[in-house]
């Protein structure tokens, strides 16, 4: 019997011993080296994932610094200057400087602003709501209060006010990720620079319907009426489809357009405390 173990036992051990060495061979032959750059700028990155850089997470966005020409168009929104300063030396490139942002709400019409016209009593999910029906207020372009962009928020810096119903962001948690962004079915929130101080100037509503139609459905709907546009000396505003619309690169926060607005629909923004618990 040991007679015909013996060989078998010898050929199956060459050849495993012939196939590990294959395979050894292949694999340094086809071996991927990483650039050991990547594991640094991993280090200086903070490891949220989120991806508001516009890649699959810190290692994506890692790989795209290193194999990247410039770093132009490159930002991580949560480590901001800072960060890509540190990226940059380790790249021996050009720090690029970036301008802090922070979402900004483009709604300011709470429950008791808007007309209500019926009582929905669905999902309580912004996305399925949205897509069911117009909601519960006149006003098809407002926010729905049910928090999909709180739910989406990774940094705890979105809250939804109990008595006005509509998204508060608390400045000093709010990293500019952009996850509310994509959950609002409305596109009610946008990132915008912060500015001076934290003082901006932004036209809290997004109906373009036209200014009767507005009004109606909203007390403190933009009603496209021009008023901004033609006190603005910067010409920063245009209306567009019965909305105005700051131009952020030509804004010098004057706050005439704020004065001049008849329905209060553009917003003088001022730093708030940080959302209580």
């Amino acid at each position: 019997m040991m007679n015909f173990l013996l060989p078998a036992v010898i050929a199956l051990g060459g050849m495993g011993i012939v196939s590990a060495l294959i395979l050894y061979f292949v694999a340094k032959k086809f071996e991927v080296r990483e650039d050991p750059r990547i594991a640094e700028i991993l280090s200086l990155l903070p490891a949220a994932n989120c991806g508001g850089c516009g890649y699959p997470g810190c290692s994506g966005f890692a790989s795209a610094c290193v194999k990247a020409t410039t770093l132009d168009g490159l930002l991580c929104p949560v480590g901001g200057t800072a960060t890509m300063s540190g990226i940059a030396a380790v790249l021996g490139q050009s720090a690029v400087e970036c301008e802090p942002t922070i979402a900004v709400v483009h709604c300011n019409g709470s429950r008791d602003k808007r007309t209500i016209t019926n009582i929905y009593e669905g999902a309580a999910n912004c996305a399925i709501t949205s897509a069911l029906y117009g909601g519960e207020t006149a006003c098809p372009y407002g926010c729905l209060g049910f928090g999909d962009c709180v739910t989406a928020c990774l940094f705890n810096s979105i809250r939804i006010n109990p008595e006005t119903l509509l998204p508060e962001i608390d400045e000093d948690q709010c990293t500019s990720c952009g996850a509310c962004i994509k959950a609002c079915p409305r596109q009610l929130i946008q990132l915008r620079k912060k500015g001076p101080d934290s003082r901006r100037i932004y036209v809290g509503c997004m109906n373009k319907d036209k200014g009767a139609v507005a009004r109606k459905a909203c007390n403190v709907a933009c009603i496209g009426c021009s008023k901004c546009q033609k006190n603005c000396e910067s010409e920063a505003i245009t209306i567009i489809d019965n909305l105005a619309v700051i131009d952020e690169s030509k804004c010098t926060l004057c706050g005439k357009c704020v004065e001049e607005c008849p329905t209060s629909s553009i917003v003088e923004h001022l730093k708030t405390k940080t959302l209580p618990c």
